[in-house]
């Protein structure tokens, strides 16, 4: 992952999107043809994280432009943070991720798939989390490659998995395929939006294999029931 500057539109273009359906992955793993996965509403996940009792030592920008303002936040088996989502389109080359739709496109991401390719941005719901430094290791968290995590957009939840790490003072990013099913414009270049996204990661998980979405939506919804019995 890279970092970038996005200017988006007053509008955010999501009514382009909510019938746009996404190829299958090499792997046989299909995007959500629409978020609301699993079983716990977006209510009742956004009632348990509406105050933050802040773990990282500073707060992170969402934008190079942007001033730091978005603290990691530490719950009962969980960290959440909440923030734009910029798209991520790094991984396997496809027709929607290039070096030609996406001006900061790299060909790999920190985490891969069972056999050692990439991830596939495009099909693959998926979450960036920061590179770790001094305002907050992810690892030190029980955060992980492949780990669960609900974000959570205009109430609907899309499970994904940490499938890439970014810039050291950013935060607030997620794949072509995690935009896409909630609604969000997921062009890489000029996508995203400014505010309103909920990430909240569940500690100690892992999705095998990482590819496997419908791994992530089955653990996914089991953590979050165990994620509002706890909080």
């Amino acid at each position: 992952m890279r970092s970038r500057t996005l200017t988006l539109a007053a509008a955010a273009g999501a009514a382009l999107l909510a019938a746009a359906a996404l190829p299958a992955s090499a792997s046989g793993t299909t995007t959500p043809r629409s978020a609301q996965e699993g079983s716990v509403s977006a209510a009742d996940l956004l009632a348990k994280v509406t105050s933050c009792s802040q773990i990282s030592n500073g707060k992170y920008r969402t934008d190079e432009e942007t001033s730091a303002t978005v603290p990691v936040c530490g719950k009962n088996g969980a960290v959440f943070w909440k923030a734009d989502m910029d798209i991520d389109c790094d991984g396997q080359v496809t027709t929607k991720c290039n070096g030609d739709t996406d001006p900061w496109f790299q060909d790999d991401t920190a985490f891969h798939q069972s056999d050692g390719k990439p991830l596939r941005a495009d099909s693959l719901p998926y979450v960036v989390v920061p590179s770790s430094s001094s305002i907050w290791k992810y690892t030190s968290a029980g955060i992980k490659g492949g780990g669960v995590v609900a974000v959570i957009y205009n109430n609907k939840v899309e499970y994904a998995v940490v499938g890439d790490t970014g810039p050291t003072q950013i935060i607030g990013e997620a794949s072509y395929a995690t935009a896409n099913a909630l609604g969000i414009d997921p062009d890489p270049e000029t996508g995203g939006t400014d505010s309103g996204v909920t990430y909240i990661l569940f500690k100690n998980s892992q999705v095998s294999p990482i590819e496997s979405h419908s791994a992530a939506v089955s653990l996914g919804d089991s953590l979050a029931k165990k994620f509002l019995q706890d909080n």
